[in-house]
């Protein structure tokens, strides 16, 4: 096994990405892992904010695609999702030739997606002794296979529903002021709530936001146009459905009171342990990727089961979003901070009173959730579905639920808290994959931001769409699509 090397963080230290030592190889590294995906992490914290999934996961995804299109060619019976590249000859199915195949399709992907980072993107190729400005699109050759799949993905995503570009248009909407604007919401979706009245309290409030030094932000419901998102895996989103939230139904008084007080309870008893966790599954490239990354690694991947398994358990949790998203439009529910300050208004409450304070009492109106309040509706749970799918999508390609992964979390390293918590180094882990599954969909009720009943809900979506990924995609790594 190759060994691990330890990337900090702000918050913690995760054994994630294989060390380097000298230059890339291209017969016996893995181009995404050694050098893609470090290539692109940091452009995502720059460009997207962590808790932003539908655009992380949209990327992610995107990208595995193209590697998984570009090594196509190179496998003994898989073929391209969105290319029909003629299978190579046996002897030209190596690393060397699927490395390179992928670095070409990946600068295809990323110069699509981040149009402003093309230098960035072409010294990644640069680095590894690759010409960025080689266009070729001879398919008998890495360079043209790489080119060719990157591009053919591009093609059929780049108008998939996102509006990537800006140019989707409702002719439904009076105002065309979105014209342009890329990934501008095209479908017209507008709050019942204003951020400074409650007037439907059942339903979704936007929060005003602000960074600590004067900036105030109106929130407004991020990309809810992934709902029109075509997914892979199945043709409608509507045959995942989540039950009505009936608690958040204000006319069920001792229900919406009920799940209020649980997180108020909830919020007051959280361990540093607790928030810890919160905090690393609430940005899903360090929780979904990296445990992704520590499986391949552990388990001594070749280059294309690792591409085979990265781009299940992504397409899975991309898949779930769509369906998930729509269902959050669907019941536009409230989410706890606004109920609780709806419910209790200056009365005090016992709660976490902010970063460093602990456990105190504080009128209702200042109650804050420990991570921030997210930017579309509370249920069902896109965290809960996405971890759920992740894991259920990981369960199925391993053939086990066996996961042991362990990240040391050192004093003081909270993003949230940070100087504070945790008080003392502590060590969260996982032996099983459902041991993940569960403790990421608790941490959203854990940390203010979901009621009880959001969790469940988004796991059900999330496991049952993790099926239909694994179905699809072992359809196209066996050469036998649907």
């Amino acid at each position: 096994m190759r060994n691990l090397c330890f990337v900090a963080t702000a918050f913690f230290v995760t054994a994630s990405l294989p060390c380097q030592g000298g230059p890339f190889s291209f017969p016996n590294g893995q181009a995404p892992r050694d050098v893609v995906i470090p290539a692109v992490v940091p452009v995502l914290f720059e460009a997207i904010k962590p808790g932003d999934a539908p655009l992380i996961l949209r990327t992610t995804t995107l990208l595995n695609n193209v590697w998984f299109d570009a090594i196509a060619p190179y496998s003994d019976n898989a073929v391209g999702i969105c290319s029909t590249i003629p299978r190579r000859p046996a002897a030209e199915r190596n690393d060397t030739n699927r490395n390179i195949a992928i670095f070409y399709a990946s600068l295809r992907m990323l110069d699509s997606l981040f149009p402003t980072q093309g230098e960035a993107w072409r010294a990644m190729l640069q680095g590894v002794g690759l010409d960025p400005l080689d266009q070729s699109m001879d398919l008998t050759t890495p360079v043209g296979v790489g080119n060719h799949a990157g591009l053919a993905v591009v093609g059929v995503r780049e108008h998939d529903g996102m509006n990537q570009l800006g140019d989707e248009v409702n002719p439904s909407l009076r105002l065309r002021t979105d014209v342009g604007r890329p990934y501008w919401d095209y479908t017209g979706y507008k709050p019942k709530n204003t951020p400074y009245e409650l007037r439907w309290p059942g339903r979704w409030q936007p929060a005003i936001t602000d960074n600590g030094y004067g900036i105030f932000q109106v929130q407004q419901f991020i990309t809810p146009q992934y709902a029109k998102v075509t997914p892979y895996s199945y043709n409608n989103p509507n045959q995942y459905r989540a039950p009505r939230p009936k608690a958040s139904n204000p006319r069920n008084m001792v229900k919406y009171k009920q799940q209020a007080d649980a997180v108020l309870l909830a919020s007051a008893n959280m361990t540093d342990r607790q928030k810890m966790i919160a905090e690393l599954f609430d940005d899903k490239i360090r929780s979904l990727g990296f445990s992704a990354l520590f499986v391949t690694v552990t388990q001594g991947m070749s280059l294309e089961q690792f591409v085979h398994y990265d781009f299940l358990t992504n397409l899975a949790a991309f898949d779930t979003g769509i369906a998930i998203w729509k269902e959050k439009r669907r019941h536009d529910a409230v989410r706890p901070y606004s109920a609780i300050r709806y419910l209790y208004g200056n009365s005090m409450v016992t709660a976490w009173g902010g970063p460093g304070k602990g456990t105190v009492n504080l009128p209702a109106s200042q109650w804050r959730s420990y991570l921030p309040v997210a930017d579309h509706p509370e249920y069902p749970s896109a965290s809960a579905a996405f971890c759920a799918a992740h894991a259920q999508s990981s369960r199925l390609y391993l053939g086990s639920d066996n996961l042991g992964w362990s990240l040391p979390v050192p004093q003081g390293s909270s993003l949230i808290e940070p100087g504070h918590t945790p008080q003392a180094p502590l060590t969260i882990s996982w032996n099983t994959w459902t041991e993940f599954e569960a403790e990421c969909g608790m941490s959203r009720f854990w940390a203010g931001v979901h009621f009880p009943a959001a969790v469940p809900a988004g796991q059900a979506i999330g496991n049952e769409i993790a099926n239909e990924a694994y179905d699809y995609l072992m359809g196209y790594i066996t050469g036998n699509p649907n």
